[in-house]
């Protein structure tokens, strides 16, 4: 028997045709999560172009700058770009150590040109300032993300629930035709059975494919911020930070000597030999 090329769409629309109550209720909830789940798929991916977009405007800028704080100094914005943030994150930090304020007025930069440099703890807490940008970034570019989780594991077992229960049908069909029942009345129930499977196949493979696709993008932008943050911790490190080791504890007065005051002589000392007195005037 030779099978034409249009029998599997024949088959599919003839278990459309047969659809039962039970089997349209969960194709119609497959085709909502397939909605739901390519609408979150499409707003992460404009969203994550986006960000890559601003990304590359906002490392030129920065590649481009003649100083570290250039960019914050003259309020230059790329509100998109989540390399951005942790840059102004950490400048504010820093701007707070340096003169005592964290976003630049008109004195700022005065104020800046004397300041001195920051500490290792306080340079530390620039570096914390960061990672807290990194992680909101990396928070913000995974939401969403578990709906999607949820939808891929949720939809295979949607349609196998499908067609168990329409073979549970088909069987007690069988069973109410005493076996009499020929593959002519059982057809329409087994399709719509299966049917149900093949939807959620439809749903599960392509989300699955483009799921993985915009986690393997994500992961390499919190890559990219992470670097980022590194580079910059580096930067303001070598050109902020007082590397120079504490100052030494002070002498001990014993180890100082008598103190000399200006005209006048220090007593000569004498060695007393034992046992015997001072004598005074």
């Amino acid at each position: 028997m030779h099978l034409t090329p249009l029998a599997a769409v024949s088959g599919l629309q003839f278990g459309l045709e047969n659809l039962s109550l039970p089997s349209l209720v969960i194709a119609g909830l497959l085709a909502g999560l397939s909605i739901i789940s390519w609408t979150v798929l499409m707003v992460k991916w404009h969203l994550l172009g986006r960000a890559r977009a601003a990304n590359n405007v906002f490392m030129g800028k920065f590649r481009e700058s003649a100083h570290p704080l250039a960019l914050y100094l003259t309020r230059e914005r790329e509100a998109v770009s989540p390399m951005y943030h942790v840059y102004h994150e950490a400048c504010r930090e820093l701007a707070f150590y340096l003169v005592g304020e964290e976003e630049p007025g008109r004195s700022f930069n005065s104020r800046l040109q004397g300041a001195g440099r920051i500490t290792s703890s306080q340079m530390g807490a620039v570096q914390n300032a960061m990672e807290r940008a990194v992680v909101t970034a990396a928070t913000k570019a995974e939401g969403k993300l578990g709906i999607l989780a949820t939808i891929l594991a949720a939809a295979p077992f949607l349609g196998l629930l499908g067609t168990v229960w329409g073979m549970l049908d088909v069987f007690a069909l069988l069973a109410q035709t005493e076996g009499e029942a020929g593959m002519a009345a059982l057809a329409p129930g087994v399709c719509s059975a299966l049917l149900t499977t093949l939807l959620a196949l439809f749903v599960t493979l392509p989300s699955l494919i483009a799921y993985n696709y915009l986690v393997s993008k994500i992961r390499g932008l919190i890559v990219r911020l992470d670097n980022f943050a590194n580079e910059l911790s580096g930067v303001l490190d070598r050109q902020f930070v007082d590397h120079r080791s504490p100052d030494e504890s002070l002498p001990s007065l014993g180890e100082m000597g008598a103190p000399t005051m200006p005209g006048f002589s220090n007593p000569p000392t004498q060695s007393l030999a034992p046992g015997s007195k001072l004598t005074t005037a």
